[in-house]
């Protein structure tokens, strides 16, 4: 998607916006070699042949591209050279640079370009970004929260961000918000949150349901996932589970040899102990690993209530993980707590 049509359109907007942008040499500079590169890779090539062509002092050329979303249509693709060009070449002019971001993010989201400046300008960044939270534009609203991310994936890690409270006032204002774009970012805010500091998270998450509020509890649920994974108990308190309760009355793999690219097959009968939720999940084991999946949830409306879960993983190739031959043992986990396992080997495709 970032290619000859999109760095066209960057250069047609800013050769509108200043006359004197040397357009066909931006574009042949842009394009050598595009399609060789993978994706962010490509963005900065783009930003860096921006950089080369925009031959401006900082505050003006954010100008020129604070103009250039007035001029044509900017999309995620032609957009993301422009906001990377702003986070790399804009670290003296907070102000500039901040002000450019909030008006290209619309069109292309800015919660990359802005790291550098909350890295660099901490409270100043921050406080501005307060002031998005508050805009009559969901983009800049969701920015507030997804560029502070304290793990946003694919943005430079700003360790700061990773204490237990600065952005929390943000997310105040935020949780609430009309749009579920933005009580998205929310929850995804308050999951990463969850991973360095679940107790901060948990009871951020306690107040705002007993605050009330039409979204709370999909907020809510969106941003336990992780601590669920976790079996943390008071994630499970927060959706109504008792920690550690259920078990496993039977579990039965469909083959107890699966070939790599195939899949593993298995049922298992659960047991309720109490009423309330049973939160299901299965890991897989094997030396030096344990992954957690999602199995489903359940709600037990007495003791003794039964159900059969059957599930199918996969284990296709993929390019970010390999999955070695050999023992593997599947575990099911009930509300936080492991309640059955078997073993199983892993074999050649």
């Amino acid at each position: 998607m970032i290619n000859d049509e999109s760095v066209a359109l960057l250069a047609d907007g800013v050769a509108a916006s200043w006359a004197s942008f040397p357009h066909d040499r931006f574009v042949s500079a842009a394009t050598a070699g595009l399609d060789e590169l993978e994706l962010k890779d490509r963005v900065r090539h783009v930003s860096s042949a921006l950089h080369e062509a925009l031959a401006l002092p900082f505050p003006q050329a954010a100008e020129v591209l604070r103009e250039t979303v007035n001029r044509v249509r900017l999309d995620m693709w032609s957009g993301w050279p422009a906001t990377d060009y702003v986070g790399r070449h804009g670290l003296d002019h907070l102000d500039e640079a901040m002000a450019t971001i909030a008006v290209l993010t619309p069109y292309s989201t800015g919660e990359f370009a802005v790291r550098p400046y909350l890295d660099r300008y901490r409270d100043d960044a921050l406080k501005i970004m307060h002031g998005w939270a508050e805009s009559a534009d969901e983009h800049l609203r969701r920015l507030a929260s997804e560029g502070s991310r304290p793990r946003l994936p694919w943005g430079s890690r700003v360790r700061w961000l990773m204490e237990p409270g600065p952005t929390l006032p943000i997310l105040d204002l935020l949780r609430e918000d009309p749009s579920e774009y933005v009580r998205r970012s929310v929850a995804n805010h308050v999951n990463d949150l969850s991973k360095d500091h679940p107790e901060t998270a948990v009871r951020l998450l306690d107040r705002w349901r007993a605050e009330g509020g039409s979204h709370v509890e999909r907020v809510l649920r969106h941003a336990v996932r992780g601590l669920l994974r976790a079996g943390h108990p008071g994630a499970l308190h927060l959706v109504g589970a008792t920690p550690g309760s259920g078990s496993v009355d039977a579990l039965v793999l469909e083959t107890e040899q699966v070939a790599v690219g195939g899949l593993l097959r298995f049922t298992a009968t659960l047991v309720a102990e109490s009423s309330g939720p049973l939160v299901l999940r299965y890991a897989l084991r094997r030396d030096g690993s344990r992954r957690v999946f999602h199995l489903g949830e359940r709600t037990a409306t007495g003791s003794g209530q039964t159900f059969t879960v059957t599930k199918s993983h996969s284990f296709r190739p993929v390019t970010t993980r390999s999955e070695p031959p050999g023992p593997r043992l599947l575990e099911i986990v009930i509300n936080g707590a492991v309640r059955a396992s078997i073993p199983f080997t892993l074999i050649g495709g």
